[in-house]
């Protein structure tokens, strides 16, 4: 615990707690009963302030979390994230997971090498994520997705996310915290029917703070390891 505590600096530890604290409470005030879903908040946030390191952990807890809230997108008919969760973010977390592995900073296992794509790799990404999207689409409707449209972008911006995170890709977490934008919005809309979910909506609040302090310490990491 003491080297774990080392390891992260005094900023990340305090996000991490308050981030923590603000699920914790928020779990006690709307919530009560959905302990599963608590589990996947602090799992989540976890995840993130491993990811902002260049840390493979992050990809492990990630998988787990994924599970976790594909299930309970499911019990709110968001089959959109449920989908995109447990068939796309998963596997791709499992993917990526083999992909920081393999590729460690200076042999370093603890932080990974950081990517730069060129613009035909971005333009290939741009046209992929384009064609998942309409897929998506159809899927979605199909099923009878609650609030459809911003479902539909849920997708879009999750698989870019997940891909630039495959591909160690600093605006992974860029991509990431315009998902948690939009998963404020449907998870926001959830809560008009259940407050219970408010809990929810406070874990994507808390993640958006995350993703973008893990934007912008990877920036800092690649400029640290091109030097």
């Amino acid at each position: 615990m003491k080297k774990l505590a080392e390891y992260f600096s005094l900023g990340e530890r305090l996000l991490w707690g308050i981030s923590c604290t603000a699920i914790i409470l928020s779990f006690i005030i709307f919530d009560r009963e959905n302990y599963l879903t608590l589990a996947a908040s602090i799992l989540g946030v976890t995840s993130l302030i491993f990811a902002a390191k260049g840390n493979p952990a992050a990809q492990v807890l990630m998988i787990v979390f994924s599970l976790l809230y594909g299930y309970i997108s499911w019990t709110f008919s968001y089959y959109g994230e449920m989908i995109t969760y447990m068939g796309m973010t998963a596997p791709m977390a499992v993917i990526s997971l083999v992909s920081w592995l393999r590729n460690p900073y200076n042999g370093k296992r603890s932080e990974v090498k950081v990517n730069h794509i060129k613009l035909p790799e971005i333009v290939f990404m741009a046209v992929l994520t384009a064609a998942v999207t309409v897929l998506f689409y159809f899927i979605l409707r199909h099923f009878g997705t609650a609030n459809l449209i911003p479902s539909t972008v849920s997708v879009t911006t999750s698989f870019a996310a997940v891909y630039l995170t495959f591909r160690r890709s600093p605006y992974f977490a860029a991509a990431y915290a315009c998902n948690d934008i939009i998963l404020i919005i449907l998870w926001g809309m959830a809560s008009l029917e259940n407050t219970s979910y408010i809990s929810v909506l406070v874990c994507f609040a808390a993640f958006l703070v995350n993703d973008i302090y893990g934007f912008v310490s990877w920036k800092k990491m690649e400029k640290r390891q091109n030097q």
